[in-house]
C-alpha cells in the first residue's frame, strides 16, 4: 500500500512522530506529569496548560496542554495532551491540520479525509490478515485500543484527528476514558 499525500492536509510540512501502544506519541510518554508534558511539548512548540472541566466525578482532576506550533500564525493546537492527576497523561490528540503525521505500522492516521482513511485501512487489514475497527460515529482505524479515529470539519471536508490512549482512572476502556472536551471537537454539525 503506497500512501500519497493529500494536496490540501499539509502533510508536506508535518514532522513524523512514532506511536508506541501504551507507551506514548513522538516525544509525549503515557504518564507523565503536566510539567514533564510541557517540557516534552518544547520539540513542537510552546504549551498553554488549563484545567478541564470535572465532568464526570469518578476522574480525579485533568489538566489539558495545547502545543501550538513555534512560529506559526496563530491557529489551532497542533497537539492537545489530557493530563489526570491519577494517571498522568492519559490522551494524546493529534490537530487534523496542524499536528504532526503519526503513522500505524505505515498506515498515515492524521489529517487524511476520511474515506480515503477508511480505504486505506481496509487495505491495510485485507493485507496483513487482520481486523480493523469503527468508532460509533463510524470512523475506520487500525484495530488497537489506544487509538480512537475522531472526525475533525476541515473547511467541507472531515479529515482524521486520532487520540492515542491509555485508560484513565475509574475508565474501563479508552473510549470510556476519552475527555469530554474531544467528544465535539471539530465535528461536524448534525
Amino acid at each position: 500500500m503506497t500512501f500519497i499525500p493529500e494536496a490540501d492536509s499539509g502533510s508536506a510540512e508535518r514532522e513524523e512522530w512514532s506511536y508506541s501502544p501504551a507507551f506514548g506519541v513522538g516525544p509525549l510518554r503515557f504518564g507523565m506529569t503536566v510539567e514533564a508534558v510541557v517540557e516534552a511539548a518544547e520539540e513542537l512548540g510552546q504549551a498553554k496548560v488549563s484545567e478541564c472541566p470535572r465532568h464526570h466525578a469518578v476522574f480525579s482532576p485533568t489538566w489539558k496542554v495545547d502545543v501550538h506550533r513555534r512560529g506559526a500564525a496563530p491557529s489551532q493546537a497542533a497537539v492537545t495532551a489530557y493530563v489526570s492527576q491519577a494517571v498522568g497523561l492519559y490522551c494524546i490528540a493529534a490537530d487534523a491540520v496542524q499536528g504532526p503525521q503519526v503513522t500505524y505500522d505505515g498506515l498515515p492516521l492524521v489529517g487524511r479525509e476520511m474515506s480515503k482513511l477508511e480505504g486505506d485501512a481496509i487495505s491495510y487489514a485485507e493485507a496483513r490478515d487482520v481486523h480493523l475497527r469503527y468508532t460509533p460515529e463510524g470512523y475506520a482505524g487500525p484495530d488497537d485500543p489506544g487509538v480512537v479515529m475522531r472526525g475533525q470539519l476541515v473547511g467541507r471536508a472531515v479529515r482524521s484527528r486520532p487520540l492515542f490512549m491509555v485508560t484513565r482512572d475509574g475508565a474501563h476502556t479508552e473510549w470510556d476514558s476519552m475527555p469530554s472536551e474531544e467528544y465535539f471537537h471539530g465535528q461536524p454539525a448534525t
